[in-house]
């Protein structure tokens, strides 16, 4: 047998948007993202995450997954694996919700848009559709058929206090209930509209068949142009998110970080019988986590990032940062972190590179938001 060659050896290729092109013309500068190959910014992160919060944006984050839950009894399926209750919304709604691990970590979060009571459409993270697929078709009875869609669809992000605007000049539905959706024809093209985000803004989000993609953002983006649109990439995306404290899975969420330490409890469906994980969380929760996702501001100039070491008044470690950055609304550093859960508020240090930052522990988000 030959000994492997550097082919051999190479990472796998990454996957890219329908709209990677339109991307490459725009000059966007990339990065990987969940096996994706996806922008990063165009006209620079603090530019772009201006034009969201003063003006409009418009991502792309097709990089998300996709898949359906389609056969008689479907959503009581999906509630009885999912955390979150799918019995407080209906048809035309869509719910954050996680699917768990038996002992209570965290899979993936996603958002779960109910179609009928015979069929629901997710949306986990890139990297997490795969298992969470996996998952939900092992537990599926035999009438329930769980199906991969990732590469059939495109989404599209229209965020920002114009983004009404822009989608009505384009013709397409607005002003629908926060965490709703409606189906719309654009152009000869079914598309989904519903009113979601990740930025903390007025926003929505457009789930567009794969095909027709180019189609949405050129219309988009003319449209947009009066308004001061700009094309975000995500970097921008995650400076938004931070700032309202928004978990990102595989940071702040993780099969070895739980609902209850990230404080996404209100995503747990209590008083539901059984869910993936239940008992392990009701459990945490009586009992009382260990350690609990904070907020941090920076008083100086020092900027958190994902794993440095919160350190208490005599220098020991009660901590660890899972996100930070630099907040362009606030022009000073902010950040999560899992904290003793003993710690509630006042001054902590981060250690930055050997430096003791000093921060104040505060409660996400760091900004108002606006998705109403």
């Amino acid at each position: 047998m030959s000994a492997p060659t550097d082919a051999d050896r190479s990472e796998p290729e990454l996957l890219t948007s329908p709209l990677h092109q339109r991307h490459v013309e725009a000059g966007a500068k990339f990065a990987e993202f969940g096996g994706w190959s996806m922008p990063l910014e165009y006209s620079g992160v603090v530019a772009e995450h201006k034009a969201v919060r003063e003006v409009v944006g418009v991502f792309d984050v097709s990089h998300l997954g996709k898949a359906t839950v389609i056969g008689p009894g479907a959503v009581e399926f999906v509630n009885r694996c999912l955390t979150n209750d799918l019995g407080k919304i209906g048809p035309g709604q869509a719910q954050y919700t996680l699917l768990c691990t038996p002992d209570g970590g965290v899979v993936d979060d996603l958002i779960a848009y109910l179609r009928s009571p015979e069929e629901i459409f997710l949306i986990p993270n890139a990297a997490n559709t795969a298992e969470v697929v996996r998952v939900l078709s092992e537990a599926a009875p035999a009438e329930i058929t769980v199906t991969d869609q990732h590469r059939n669809f495109a989404v599209i992000a229209v965020q920002g206090p114009k983004s009404d605007e822009v989608l009505q000049a384009v013709g397409l539905p607005t002003g629908h209930d926060y965490m709703s959706w409606e189906s719309a024809d654009f152009d000869g093209t079914e598309l989904t509209v519903c009113r979601t985000g990740y930025t903390g803004e007025r926003g929505y989000e457009l789930v567009v068949p794969a095909a027709e993609a180019v189609k949405v953002w050129d219309a988009i983006i003319t449209a947009g142009e009066p308004f001061g649109l700009l094309p975000a990439g995500l970097g921008a995306r995650d400076t938004l998110r931070t700032e309202m404290g928004y978990p990102l899975h595989g940071q702040d969420l993780s099969p070895e970080i739980s609902p209850v330490q990230a404080r996404v409890g209100w995503a747990v469906g209590w008083k539901k019988p059984e869910f993936i994980g239940h008992a392990a969380l009701r459990a945490e929760k009586e009992a009382g986590p260990q350690r609990v996702l904070r907020g941090l501001r920076a008083l100086g100039r020092g900027i958190p990032r994902p794993g440095m070491h919160v350190l208490d008044a005599d220098a020991q470690v009660i901590g660890t940062v899972t996100s930070g950055t630099f907040s362009p609304t606030l022009r000073t550093g902010i950040g999560l972190a899992l904290i003793d859960a003993a710690v509630t508020e006042g001054q902590v240090g981060v250690d930055i590179r050997g430096r003791t930052a000093e921060f104040e522990i505060t409660k996400p988000p760091f900004v108002e938001p606006s998705v109403r």
